[in-house]
């Protein structure tokens, strides 16, 4: 029997969460067992106030564009939904003749995937889930739709830090990551080298405890040997006793706006060392630049979208679309189903192996896990000195 499907963003946006709206929108509309296709505009709460908009006539000229916008072209959210929200929702979703539910999000959003599903389970309604975070932070999945874009900007800038550093040799830049707990797109700094030959000299991650002690020692050695360098650190960066090392601005839940990271350890730098130091934080730069889009990112986001589509008319719920690598030289991937009960709350981190033993940096092992994630070669930055 066809229903009707809408879609629905959670948390902080990526450079391609519009990707996987486009192929959800476009897979819906082909489908002969979806008759309308709905967007709630912000989220869960404008599915709560029944901000719906009929995108079912939309043509493909005009929703190619979700292809290359930043953001979310629908809105997100991160609203604090409790049992009767969740009760809330049936009666609406009901109404608007709703039988699939794709939820586009991160940690927070699978568990809200999960917990609608509960509310759902006598109401015929199907949840998928299209899974979503620049911090590649999701499990089960080998990595998320939005990260590939982030490593791709991170590196690609701090490769063009790396060379303006290079050029005027007289201080130490550190900069900050975005990433709360995982350190995934700090590491993807590394192949700045793949750019410039050289890539950040020092990286630091929140799976290791931060030594103040031992960062100073290491880059007193940086100075002692070349002079100058490039530091990169997360945001996310804590003591022993899990304390940040810098108090946070502002934390409400599980959404924490992190205190100056790079500033600090520039600071750091200066203070106890006598050494020039600056500080850069792209910010929110790193999940919203186009330019910087990983081909990958965009097709496996758009794949993502049209899976989860397919899932829901299949007869599938409770289920997150998740990715894994196919075996061969060549990178390749494909999209399976996961439970959403192995997703909703749990937190992937960096493994051991993928962090070199002094945890100021990543292996080779890292690097070529997530070298083809970047998509297209970065550009080769030009040095005649060398």
């Amino acid at each position: 029997m066809a229903g009707n499907l809408i879609v629905m963003h959670g948390g902080g946006p990526t450079a391609v969460i519009n990707c996987s709206l486009y192929g959800a929108i476009r897979e819906a509309q082909a489908s002969p067992d979806v008759n309308r296709v709905y967007v709630a505009i912000e989220g869960t709460g404008g599915l709560l106030k029944e901000k719906l908009r009929d995108v079912t006539d939309m043509r493909d000229e005009e929703l190619r564009g979700l292809l290359t916008s930043p953001a979310s072209a629908i809105g997100t959210s991160r609203d604090a939904l409790e049992a009767p929200e969740y009760e809330a929702m049936v009666p609406i979703l009901e109404k608007y003749g709703i039988r699939y539910v794709l939820m586009n999000g991160g940690n927070g959003t699978m568990d809200t995937c999960g917990k609608l599903q509960q509310r759902c389970a006598g109401a015929d309604i199907r949840v998928i889930g299209i899974p979503k975070t620049m911090d590649n932070d999701l499990a089960v999945t080998d990595h998320a739709p939005g990260f590939g874009s982030a490593a791709r900007y991170l590196a690609g800038s701090v490769a063009e830090i790396c060379c303006d550093v290079a050029s005027l040799p007289i201080h130490v830049v550190v900069v900050e990551a975005l990433g709360r707990n995982a350190g995934w797109v700090t590491a993807a700094s590394a192949l700045a080298a793949d750019s410039y030959g050289q890539g950040p000299d020092l990286i630091y991650l929140p799976e290791r405890d931060f030594d103040e002690a031992a960062f100073l020692r290491d880059v007193q050695k940086l100075i002692d040997e070349k002079g100058f360098g490039v530091v990169v650190a997360s945001e996310g960066l804590h003591d022993a006793s899990g304390k940040p090392i810098v108090e946070p601005v502002f934390t409400v839940g599980r959404s924490t706006y992190f205190g100056d990271v790079s500033s600090h350890l520039a600071n750091l730098i200066t203070k106890n060392l006598g050494y020039k130091s600056r500080s850069e934080k792209p910010g929110l730069l790193g999940r919203a630049s186009i330019p910087w889009q990983s081909r990958v990112d965009r097709e496996e986001a758009e794949a993502c979208g049209r899976a989860a589509v397919r899932a829901a008319v299949a007869g599938e719920t409770a289920k997150m679309v998740a990715i894994r690598r196919k075996e061969g030289a060549e990178y390749e991937s494909e999209t399976f189903l996961a439970d959403i009960q192995e997703v909703m709350m749990t937190e992937r981190k960096m493994p051991d192996a993928f962090i070199n033993e002094a945890g100021n940096g990543v292996t080779e092992a890292f690097k070529e896990w997530c070298r083809p994630l970047l998509g297209d070669p970065l550009p080769r930055l030009m040095d005649l000195r060398a």
